[in-house]
């Protein structure tokens, strides 16, 4: 991979280098970098690594001082890290050469634009169309009649189930499986009557799966996931879920059918969604939450039932008194049998 100048770093997260420009070959954390290498601090509490690192770069926040150091000074570090990341990551991972390998079974009655990739052991069914620079890695399936727009990049294993819609820019990890069945059924007697899940999953531009994440179709209508949301590994969304733009859902979290959730939504570790919910923009849903009521917009949800996070929180801290509460109830209840049996009182009587 060749070096990277620092200036064009800069340039690219429109921060200012202090000290001579240099090429760089690579990133590292402040602790392991070796000369040669860009780095990066965003978080105050890594700040006395700074001195002692061998860095040659460091993306520091504005006002920062390193004796030595070249510097790029930037008003938010880590989103100019972020930025520069993509960079050396597009340097040292080219796209792959467009094509079919020929171990991919792609059906004839497939289209697959000609500056896309097909991987080896791909499956593409009837009725598929790829579109422009898409890379599909085998093995993955890719069903009947799902649309793929440009620049997506599905890993090896992961399944889109037919019918479904990606739009541009879209990132399926491995072992994801996009359009798999909305778990609905009616009960007769004891049995269970699966109901045929007809719908599809569209997921907008700029969307991202992360690994073994399952998002289901709809049972009539799409579960749709608006542009530009994440989705971390190991995630479920039910049936006729629908996120709105920019959000993002950590590890272990699931989300129950039919629920709606509108713009940035930020969702934290293992949260709980029951279904039928409306949730407004901007809602915060601190780890291990679980959510059972609808929530208006602009709120932090924290606990299981989720409350308003300060409610939760003081719900906690009066939980842990508890335990000294109850003793000195107990003292105060022995202390008024003693009185009651000194001045000759029933307990119970006035």
């Amino acid at each position: 991979m060749r070096g990277i100048k620092a200036s064009d770093i800069a340039a690219l997260c429109q921060g200012r280098l202090v000290g001579p420009d240099l090429e760089l070959k690579g990133l590292s954390g402040l602790k392991e970098a070796q000369p040669g290498f860009l780095s990066f601090l965003s978080d105050p509490k890594y700040a006395p690594s700074l001195p002692g690192t061998q860095a040659s770069c460091i993306i520091v926040p504005q006002g920062t001082a390193a004796a030595g150091k070249t510097l790029i000074e930037c008003r938010d570090p880590y989103l100019g890290f972020a930025k520069a990341a993509q960079l050396f990551y597009r340097e040292s991972n080219p796209r792959p050469k467009p094509g079919i390998n020929p171990a991919a079974a792609v059906s004839p009655g497939a289209r697959i634009d000609p500056s896309a990739t097909i991987g080896p052991y791909a499956v593409i069914e009837a009725g598929a169309e790829i579109g422009p620079n898409t890379v599909v890695m085998g093995p993955s399936f890719i069903g009947a009649s799902v649309k793929i727009g440009s620049d997506c990049l599905i890993y090896p294993n992961a399944s889109v189930r037919e019918e479904c819609l990606l739009g541009n820019g879209v990132i399926i990890h491995c072992g994801a499986v996009v359009g798999s069945d909305g778990f609905g059924y009616a009960r007769e007697g004891a049995k269970y009557i699966k109901i045929p899940q007809t719908g599809n999953v569209i997921l907008e531009d700029e969307v991202e799966i992360g690994a073994n994440s399952t998002i289901d179709r709809g049972a009539l209508g799409p579960t749709r996931i608006k542009r530009g949301t994440k989705l971390d590994n190991l995630c479920h969304i039910a049936h006729n879920v629908v996120i709105g733009e920019d959000g993002a859902i950590a590890a272990l979290s699931g989300i129950a059918g039919s629920t709606i959730i509108g713009d940035r939504l930020i969702m934290g570790g293992k949260v709980g969604v029951i279904g039928h919910l409306e949730i407004g923009d901007d809602v915060i849903c601190l780890a291990y939450s679980g959510v059972t009521k609808s929530t208006p917009s602009k709120t932090m949800l924290y606990g299981n039932p989720a409350r308003p996070h300060m409610k939760g929180k003081r719900i906690d801290a009066a939980v842990d008194m508890l335990p000294e509460k109850l003793k000195v109830i107990s003292d105060l209840e022995k202390r008024v049998a003693q009185l009651e049996e000194k001045l000759g009182i029933k307990h119970g009587e006035e």
